[in-house]
């Protein structure tokens, strides 16, 4: 479909800022190479396939390349991707055309502005999303991802419990955005939570 722009907010993500130059150019030939490998990538848009109804309306915020997005087009979703870098939309609008793809920080995003104004029945942040935007903005983008849901919508979330981000800031962040916790598990294939996992996939839910 088609792509839009937003200017970033002054406190960038940690994507745009803790990477050497030449890293997202990398992060595309990498999942390229996957998926020319026949490596499985469709994992997280599975889990959330399962949970939706048909035809759902989904916001992939974090979408990067867009493999998340694209798997659950195929799916029959309409998926609108948002992503802070340009070269990883770029990507996206390369090699996965359907879905909507949107160039903005998560931090300040303003769906409605930018001609997505209709709500979403659900959300993902897959790919480490939450370890990779600006220190101290949890609350804060996952407001921003709330406020373009309709009541009681799912929102699936999963990041490496070793990236500087603890799963108590996670879960300190979920209730400042008003986001109640209703599965965890410590992968994306549904194996039970544990203390010691090294991963963690959080479904919360609007109000």
């Amino acid at each position: 479909m088609d792509d839009r722009n937003q200017h970033q907010s002054t406190t960038p993500p940690r994507w745009l800022t803790d990477h050497e130059p030449g890293h997202s150019e990398w992060y595309v030939r990498r999942f390229r190479t996957l998926a020319a490998q026949g490596a499985d990538l469709e994992g997280e848009a599975r889990l959330l396939d399962a949970i939706l109804p048909r035809h759902a309306r989904v916001l992939d915020a974090g979408c990067g390349p867009g493999r998340v997005s694209a798997a659950l087009f195929a799916r029959g979703h309409q998926v609108v991707g948002v992503d802070v870098d340009p070269i990883l939309i770029a990507a996206a609008k390369e090699d996965h055309p359907g879905p909507t793809w949107i160039e903005a920080d998560l931090a300040t995003m303003d769906l409605v502005t930018l001609g997505e104004p209709e709500p979403f029945d659900a959300a993902i942040l897959a790919g480490n999303v939450m370890t990779f935007i600006a220190v101290g903005t949890g609350a804060q983008v996952l407001q921003r991802v709330a406020n373009h849901l309709k009541p009681k919508s799912p929102v699936a979330v999963g990041f490496g419990l070793d990236r500087g981000y603890a799963l108590t800031a996670f879960d300190q962040d979920l209730a400042e955005a008003n986001l109640s916790i209703e599965h965890r598990f410590a992968t994306w294939d549904l194996k039970p939570w544990s203390p010691t996992a090294d991963f963690v996939v959080t479904i919360a839910r609007t109000p």
